[in-house]
């Protein structure tokens, strides 16, 4: 296989774009931040499906804005903001992760949450947590 300037074995561009072409060029420094970027962008569509499950139009929705965002930092270079960018989608994951209940109407006065082990139940405000009964 040859590797020529702009083009990887892989078919993404390497940091060179060649002259009259329109493909993106992925500045993303180094393989190892280039498999943290991969790794989250993983991670946020499988927290995704386990928050959003069966809920075509949040799971929908989520996706699009997880791939508009990353789509639109995709030319970031600079080490420091490409740390802030994944330090901020590590927040958002985990924020989505132990925070969003999910409620499914039943009646049309009764809403079902959807508790997931994840869910922190501990930070829930003026609420005395039930005692055990022995």
């Amino acid at each position: 296989m040859r590797h020529e300037e702009g083009v990887s074995v892989h078919g993404m561009t390497n940091g060179y774009q060649e002259e009259g072409s329109a493909d993106p060029v992925w500045c993303i420094c180094g393989m190892e931040s280039k498999m943290k970027v991969l790794k989250l962008f993983r991670t946020l569509h499988r927290t995704r499906q386990c928050v959003f499950q069966n809920d075509h139009r949040a799971l929908e929705a989520a996706r699009q804005r997880i791939n508009e965002e990353f789509k639109k930092n995709k030319r970031e270079c600079s080490p420091a903001k490409i740390s802030e960018l994944l330090k901020f989608g590590t927040d958002v994951e985990i924020l989505l992760r132990t925070s969003v209940v999910q409620g499914i109407h039943k009646d049309s006065d009764t809403l079902v949450l959807q508790a997931r082990k994840d869910l922190l139940l501990d930070n829930i405000p003026f609420c005395d947590a039930p005692e055990k009964q022995t």
